[in-house]
Formats: structure tokens, C-alpha cells, sequence
């Protein structure tokens, strides 16, 4: 008998949704919805500026891999960071919880699409490593002018409503880095056209 694993079904429904159709079949503007514990947190994402990012954001979420995930580094007046669909659910082990940030999805990074874009209070913009072409599923919401990252990493969206669900979350201390020991989840994620 096989077992699923969680990780396993999600590279099954991943691999079924790039065969089923291209990520912007919908008509309208693809709209990322994050609800959080503390509200929801709706997020225009912007094709035309970094259609690869959005692209990814939006099959990752239409698998339900955003689904559960933590919010594993957050600090004040500066930004808030989740989407590592591999270590961050918060219903994974201990030691998933504490390598969240580390991982991505089992899909290949998405090369940068810097663009022109400032990094303002409630910008989302792509996490990465030090290679500007790392993305694979992290993003980060900005939470105060962040504008020293523009032009090295990639904007691709902007929240339209839901900041205080995002300034409600959780901080991590300074001293780590924003690393949250109790961290605030996705309970779920969505892409709505409009």
C-alpha cells in the first residue's frame, strides 16, 4: 500500500493544474485573497509587471499549497514574510516550524522581474536568497516604505485592503532576525478575478 503524504498530493495537484489550463485562462485581474486568523488580506497581483511571479503565486495557491502556512518572519515597521510551502505549516512536526524559510516548492525558481515598482506600505514582493534568481514560493508584505529593496526584488503586487490583519501578526524579535516562535498562519489562500 502507498502513502500520500501531504507533500506528495501537492506535487500531484501541482502537476494536474499545469496540465489542466494556463494560469490566466479567467478573464480580469487575478487577485490573491490570504485569509488570515486575525481577518483577510486581499492583494492585487500585477501580471503585467511580473507575469512569471504571478504565475507561480497563482498555481501554487490554486493547489492549495499557501493553505496552513506560517508567517515565519515578521518585523515591526518593516515587513512580514511567509509561503515556504515545504517547511512552514504550522500542523508539520517541530522541526518543520523551525526551518521555516528555508524551503520552496518542488517547482524551479523563477528568474527575477525587477521593475519599477516601490517597495511602499503594502507592497508584495518576491523572497528570495542571494541569487536574484531564487524565487520559488516565499513573498513578503511590506508593512512601512521599504524603498532601499526597490530594483532588487521583484514587486508583483499590492494589498488593496487587509493591512491591520498584516500589522496584527505576530513580530519576531530583532535579535532573530523577525523569526516568530509562535507564528500567525494562512488559514486559507485564494485567487478571485476581477
Amino acid at each position: 500500500m502507498i502513502k500520500l503524504t501531504r507533500r506528495h498530493f501537492a506535487a500531484l495537484a501541482l502537476s494536474a493544474t499545469l496540465v489542466a489550463a494556463p494560469a490566466f485562462a479567467q478573464s480580469g485581474t487575478p487577485h490573491l485573497i490570504l485569509t488570515l486568523e486575525g481577518g483577510a488580506v486581499e492583494i492585487e497581483l500585477l501580471p503585467e509587471i511580473a507575469p512569471k511571479h504571478v504565475e507561480r503565486v497563482v498555481t501554487l495557491t490554486q493547489a492549495g499549497e499557501y493553505d496552513g502556512v506560517v508567517f515565519h518572519r515578521v518585523i515591526d515597521g518593516f515587513m512580514a514574510q511567509t509561503g515556504d510551502v515545504a517547511n512552514g505549516d504550522s500542523t508539520d512536526d517541530s522541526y518543520n516550524l523551525a526551518m521555516a524559510g528555508t524551503g520552496g516548492s518542488d517547482l524551479p525558481d523563477v528568474e527575477a522581474e525587477f521593475n519599477s515598482e516601490s517597495f511602499q506600505r503594502g507592497i508584495v514582493g518576491a523572497a528570495r536568497s542571494q541569487d536574484p534568481n531564487s524565487f520559488n514560493s516565499q513573498f513578503f508584505i511590506t508593512t512601512a516604505d521599504a524603498s532601499f529593496l526597490d530594483g532588487q526584488y521583484t514587486v508583483f503586487g499590492k494589498v488593496v485592503s487587509g493591512m491591520e490583519a498584516v500589522d496584527a501578526l505576530e513580530k519576531g524579535p530583532q535579535e532573530k532576525n523577525g523569526a516568530v516562535a509562535n507564528p500567525d498562519k494562512i488559514v486559507s489562500a485564494t485567487i478571485e478575478y476581477r
